[in-house]
């Protein structure tokens, strides 16, 4: 029986499915299987590996992968978690991780979910700060040139630390017995998840305020903190942190930890003090030594001002002396002027009598106006006539030469040779007619005679035949034949 059952458990090459009696899973049903068995195994575990493949998605969540020399897994790590994890996961970074390993069925492979997250030792630590700082540095985010100087007496300064340790109350003390300012305490975590974040938020906020507003604007900033292990110091070395430091339009003095310590919020400031105490020093000189100083000058200045007035006094005195006594000077000078008064007088009267007698003799040899503008009156009639008859004989001369060009041009004229019996043909138009071959019979012409002008008509027939040319010698006073009546050969123009 037991060979026989123990033969039908084991399956056999070629046996299909229904020849034994192990029970059928589906694929999410043997996931489900497997995800719970995983999750009850390992519920809490601590793994320690290299990040690589790190990425931030969309919704927030964290995915990269733990590896070692031998083996990876994947690691997840959702929003809510990630926004409070102590360092912030970059590629290369070795951590130790801890969470619960789960399975995920959408592609069959298991994962570790990552509730916390810490560097691995303190030599990863160090050389994810020597990294970061590079990188700034190469940013010039510690550049020499970008750091300045802090007042010298500020009237309000700022202090970005937590408000129950030890650091705010030696930073007040130290400023207290120095010199009493107004202090703004914007209170922060400076270990933990969250440091960094409060921190750099502070920095940036102390910056943001207006000045000449309701609250005071800081005229330097203090980030202090006290001393304690690379891990506790850790939040100022975010890069968050750093950048704010290094943008803030304050002055920062950057007192981190004690003297040995030294995070890249020191490199960012413009001042680094080796603890919170010292920071207080630096922002603030000794009142008593100051007012010690102002009366030493005050004593200085009182003394440099006394011997100046000693020396003015007696170059005064010295002057004073080498000058003449003023009521003399005044009796000299008001005797004088007696002297020009009465000299003045005489030579007023004088020279007027002068000036008198040249003017009387001036007028003497004057002529009076009235003659003068007689003579000029005589001098112009006379002119006047004089160029009248000039312009009558002008005009004379130019009638007679208008009359001579008259009687020329009438000469000339057309009407003195009809006057003489010649006639002017000309057509409707009026343009003259010179040419009997233009003429052809029923043409209207008009005939200006003499005394006036008559229409006729061209009529037909021959023209008359031209008369002969006397020869030379022959007698040309006979008269002219004359036509025969019924002689119809010179034609009719009327």
């Amino acid at each position: 029986m037991s060979d026989n059952s123990s033969g039908t458990a084991q399956s056999q090459p070629g046996e299909t499915e229904t020849s034994h009696n192990l029970p059928v899973f589906t694929v999410s049903e043997i996931s489900q299987a497997v995800k719970h068995t995983v999750e009850e195994t390992f519920q809490w575990v601590r793994i320690r590996g290299e990040i690589s493949g790190f990425k931030r998605a969309a919704s927030g969540h964290l995915y990269f992968t733990l590896k070692d020399a031998d083996a990876v897994i994947d690691g997840v790590c959702w929003r809510g978690t990630a926004g409070r994890l102590s360092i912030k996961p970059e590629d290369g970074m070795e951590i130790v991780a801890t969470g619960r390993l789960t399975t995920y069925p959408g592609r069959s492979k298991y994962q570790v979910v990552v509730d916390h997250m810490e560097l691995a030792g303190e030599g990863a630590l160090l050389k994810l700060l020597e990294d970061r700082r590079r990188k700034l540095e190469a940013e010039g985010l510690f550049a020499a040139e970008r750091k300045r100087d802090i007042p010298y007496l500020p009237d309000v300064i700022g202090v970005v630390t937590s408000p129950t340790g030890a650091v705010i109350r030696d930073i007040l003390h130290r400023l207290a017995d120095r010199f009493p300012v107004h202090v703004l305490v914007w209170p922060v975590l400076v270990q933990g998840d969250n440091a960094a974040a409060q921190v750099a938020a502070a920095v940036r906020g102390f910056g943001a305020i207006e000045a000449g507003g309701p609250v005071p604007r800081p005229d330097v900033v203090i980030v202090a903190r006290g001393g304690g292990s690379l891990e506790d110091l850790w939040a100022f070395n975010e890069e968050e942190v750093v950048r704010a430091i290094a943008d803030s339009p304050i002055p920062v003095i950057s007192a981190v930890g004690h003297e040995t310590d030294t995070t890249l919020a020191d490199f960012a400031a413009d001042r680094r003090a080796p603890t919170p105490t010292a920071a207080a020093e630096m922002a603030v000189p000794v009142r008593l030594d100051l007012l010690a100083q102002v009366m030493e000058d005050g004593q200085r200045i009182a003394s440099a001002v006394s011997r100046r007035l000693a020396d003015h006094r007696r170059n005064l005195d010295a002057t004073a002396r080498a000058l003449p006594n003023p009521a003399r000077m005044l009796q000299e000078q008001a005797q004088r002027l007696d002297d020009w008064t009465e000299r003045l007088g005489h030579s007023l009267g004088g020279g007027l009598e002068r000036r008198r007698a040249r003017l009387a003799n001036a007028a003497a040899g004057l002529t009076r106006p009235d003659k003068i503008i007689q003579m000029e009156a005589g001098r112009l009639a006379s002119e006047v006539r004089a160029l009248k008859t000039a312009g009558r004989a002008a005009v004379d001369r130019a009638r007679g030469r208008l009359t001579q060009a008259s009687a020329l041009l009438e000469s000339y004229s057309y009407q003195r040779v009809l006057d003489r019996g010649f006639a002017l043909v000309t057509d409707p138009a009026g343009a003259p007619v010179t040419s009997a071959k233009t003429l052809k019979t029923g043409d209207r012409l008009d005939l200006r005679l003499r005394d006036g002008t008559r229409p006729v008509v061209v009529a037909g027939g021959a023209p008359p035949a031209k008369t002969a040319t006397s020869a030379p010698g022959e007698d040309t006073s006979a008269k002219p034949k004359t036509n025969k009546p019924g002689d119809d050969r010179q034609g009719r123009l009327l």
